[in-house]
């Protein structure tokens, strides 16, 4: 049993037109927002969300929308070719509207593409497992991961290197070039990435050829087989625990800024770094660690990510000045979160059949993105309304990270791993 790493790497290729979005839109919309529109920072926050909201409805539904469908092109292409087609054309509609200084037009299409988008990520994820063999799932995660994350690279390349910005009297960093060259080509990269992987897949040859068993098994009756109750309490308390750590992970990484003002007196500049090493630390990390569940199993490399995490947020609430042990401490998050997620997904598409993947994968994003609605209010509320301050980040990731130990520890099914050494060594070797 072997992992196909090219044909990953080109179903890849759809994660990473959507990460070069989500990358785009987090740093490029808020701005445009506050700064084109005039939105006060609130305002523009809660436009910022709604993709969340719509994440928890949508994700789900279109999931199992595309495990029920059969068309020419397969059950998930349909849907990520078209949904770029159209968010591809909704973003050059949005440069227009920008550049005019249209604020309806700008939201109304800022909102039609976000629901666009939502329309084909839980597709685009389970495209994947569909034709990976359950064993392989955690590396093909891995490399799917490592691909998608060259997106969101690529993405602020073009924003470092397209944007021009200066101060002004207030201090404040301003951009004065045209954000619609950016538009253009952040839309023409997903353009092409998701036209290669449509011109170079062939999703129902690819499928005839895998034949993953369990697929062709529930469908033996004619009937949806119903999980056991085992596997529905594990399946219930894995998303428990994505839940619970998103809820810590996401406090960290959008309170961190201000922590770092407010606590440690230093600027922006020392926040971002932080973080951003801890993303390299988890691309570096993605495909060694694909390697270790494969050696000790999906649930241990989950529970040793969160304990990685959890310690590295205990050693901070200790921290109260800036220092360089910080980039060994982000490195270590990276590294940490990097396991969780190259596990944590294969885990969860573990527990169901191949027709049911779609709507799976639409369940694990609904708690993800929960955990990204719900951190932002209730660490908000604790921070500034209870006036605890920014001195209790820290202390409230480790109490989110520790529940999920917790509930992680009681999951008992969605591991898989090979049993013996010949076993890893094939899954790990590449097709030529």
């Amino acid at each position: 049993m072997k992992l196909n790493y090219k044909r990953t790497i080109l179903i890849g290729f759809a994660f990473m037109s959507i990460l070069a979005f989500w990358q785009f839109y987090d740093q490029v919309i808020p701005y445009i927002l506050e700064s084109t529109f005039g939105l006060s920072t609130f305002t523009a926050n809660a436009f910022m969300s709604v993709d969340n909201v719509l994440a928890v409805f949508m994700l789900p539904f279109f999931g199992m929308l595309s495990d029920k469908t059969n068309t020419k092109l397969g059950k998930r292409t349909p849907y990520i070719l078209y949904g770029t087609l159209g968010a591809v054309a909704l973003m050059c509609v949005l440069a227009f509207f920008e550049k005019g200084k249209n604020f309806t037009g700008f939201i109304i299409t800022l909102m039609a593409l976000l629901v666009v988008m939502a329309t084909y990520r839980s597709p685009a994820v389970a495209y994947m497992p569909d034709v990976t063999e359950k064993p392989l799932r955690s590396k093909g995660n891995a490399v799917i991961n490592l691909v998608g994350y060259i997106g969101g690279i690529f993405a602020t390349i073009v924003m470092m290197f397209m944007l021009k910005s200066e101060t002004n009297e207030a201090g404040q960093k301003v951009y004065t070039s045209s954000f619609t060259p950016v538009f253009l080509v952040i839309a023409a990269f997903m353009l092409v990435s998701v036209l290669i992987m449509v011109f170079t897949i062939k999703e129902n040859k690819v499928l005839a050829e895998t034949n993953i068993k369990d697929e062709e098994e529930s469908q033996q009756s004619g009937k949806k087989q119903k999980l056991p109750k085992p596997v529905v309490r594990s399946l219930v308390l894995i998303l428990l625990s994505v839940f619970l750590w998103f809820t810590a992970y996401n406090a960290v990484t959008t309170s961190f800024s201000r922590y770092c003002m407010n606590i440690w007196n230093v600027d922006l500049g020392a926040s971002s770094g932080y973080l951003t090493f801890a993303t390299v630390a988890a691309i570096a990390a993605f495909v060694p660690l694909g390697f270790l569940s494969g050696k000790i199993g999906r649930k241990k490399a989950v529970l040793f990510g969160i304990l990685l995490m959890t310690v590295c947020y205990t050693i901070a609430i200790f921290i109260r000045h800036e220092t360089p042990l910080m980039y060994l401490i982000f490195g270590v998050v990276g590294i940490g979160w990097a396991s969780i997620n190259v596990n944590s997904f294969p885990m969860v598409v573990e527990m169901c059949t191949g027709s049911d993947v779609g709507k799976y994968t639409g369940y694990y994003y609904t708690f993800s993105m929960a955990a990204q609605i719900v951190t932002p209010l209730l660490s908000g509320f604790l921070i500034d309304k209870l006036g605890i301050g920014y001195n209790i980040l820290f202390p409230y990731a480790v109490f989110f990270s520790v529940a999920s130990f917790v509930t992680m520890c009681f999951v008992r099914h969605g591991d898989s791993k090979p049993s013996s050494k010949k076993a890893i060594e094939e899954q790990f070797a590449s097709d030529n």
